[in-house]
């Protein structure tokens, strides 16, 4: 650690004392309900860093705070304790037992914190069906695919239905194409519980299709944190830049990275309907603007209209914002690729509304908003070059 202060590097105290640097100075903040993507080269301490939070391997300084508890500090009594109830890990071998069932396998935390045996195994069964393995429940794990296995690596985790999960190359072992079933599985579920996800990869195309936010390490230190649209467009170092060198960063850009706030007028609706559409049609004139889109107290996307339409309804009496909301206006998912939007923003005369999860109003999206997105990428792209 005094090496460590002195400003050596990890090399050099390597070759001072043969001792290796994991992880150094790895300040971070998981948000409750995130995918947090770890990656970076073989040997930059990814897997380290996640076996830390876990206590696998040993902190030598710092802490790791989980929920107000410091994980680094705890009794090896208390994290147990954490480790039945709060942490679960899924890792790359699956780490199945053999001798025992599926369903036995997905039940085994369970039994380790002391659940009655079918209260444990009917809860394992609903997680098995989650995962659509109920069918196998009383298969032996050697009669069962590589795919199959790590279902069944991941139902054991959602079993003790934890705080935390924390996944170390977790789907790496398998071929692509249940690779990429096994990432459709987790998004599916993530969309339908919102857990918190530590997630260690070494694959780009993973990492931007699951992540929500993405540290970069190198070196045993986190270089750079944030979306992947943020990564892309502002890599913090010559070594982020090359890592992602060659990426068409297109090719993960999703509706939310393209969607602007301030591109279509908003309407929060009050009592006096009247005086909104006054209001709108004042302020849509003002800005040169044909359409507004109307968002509840909540943020939640209502309906959208246009300046003729509030102009009709000012002149016929209407006393009612939603008799003029437009037809054929259909939001997109924030998740949305942007070869996706592409294909919706051609067909669409109006600006498209970008909704979270929740409905929730993030931002719209027009052809010019979307063109000039795709220049300002290209332009990135050659300055990298």
């Amino acid at each position: 650690m005094e090496m460590l202060r002195a400003g050596l590097t990890k090399d050099q105290i390597l070759a001072q004392t043969g001792m290796v640097v994991g992880v150094r100075d790895a300040n971070f903040t998981v948000n409750e309900g995130e995918i947090f993507v770890l990656m970076g080269l073989s040997g930059s301490g990814k897997s380290t860093l996640i076996r830390l939070l876990n206590r696998l391997v040993e902190p030598t300084h710092g802490q790791v705070l989980l929920g107000g508890q410091d994980v680094a500090a705890m009794s090896k009594k208390a994290l147990i304790e954490l480790r039945r109830k709060d942490l679960a890990m899924v890792f790359q071998s699956f780490a199945l037992l053999p001798h025992l069932s599926v369903l036995q396998n997905t039940a085994f935390g369970l039994e380790v914190a002391g659940v009655e045996r079918k209260a444990r195994e009917l809860h394992a069964m609903e997680v098995l069906d989650q995962v659509g393995l109920r069918s196998f429940a009383h298969q032996m794990p050697a009669a069962l695919s590589g795919g199959m296995q790590q279902r069944v690596g991941l139902a054991r985790a959602l079993a003790v239905d934890p705080s935390l999960m924390l996944m170390d190359e977790a789907f790496s072992a398998l071929d692509p194409l249940k690779r990429t079933e096994m990432q459709e599985l987790l998004l599916q579920l993530q969309k339908e519980q919102q857990r918190t996800i530590v997630f260690v990869s070494h694959d780009l195309d993973e990492a931007f299709h699951i992540g929500n936010r993405i540290a970069i390490m190198e070196g045993g230190r986190i270089v750079q944190i944030g979306t992947p649209d943020e990564i892309l467009r502002n890599p913090s170092d010559a070594y982020v830049r090359a890592f992602f060198k060659g990426v068409d960063v297109k090719k993960y850009l999703l509706a939310q990275d393209v969607a602007r706030s301030d591109e279509v007028l908003r309407i929060q609706p009050t009592a006096d309907a009247r005086t909104d559409m006054a209001e709108a049609v004042a302020r849509l004139r003002q800005s040169g603007q044909s359409h507004a889109f109307v968002v509840g107290d909540d943020g939640r996307w209502q309906g959208g209209v246009s300046l003729d339409g509030l102009m009709r309804g000012l002149d016929s009496g209407s006393t009612s914002l939603q008799s003029l909301y437009l037809e054929g206006i259909a939001p997109v998912s924030a998740s949305l690729s942007l070869n996706a939007l592409i294909g919706r923003i051609v067909q669409q005369p109006v600006p498209l509304p970008v909704l979270d999860a929740q409905q929730r109003y993030l931002g719209a999206v027009t052809q010019t908003v979307l063109l000039k997105k795709m220049v300002d990428l290209d332009l990135q792209e050659s300055r990298d070059e």
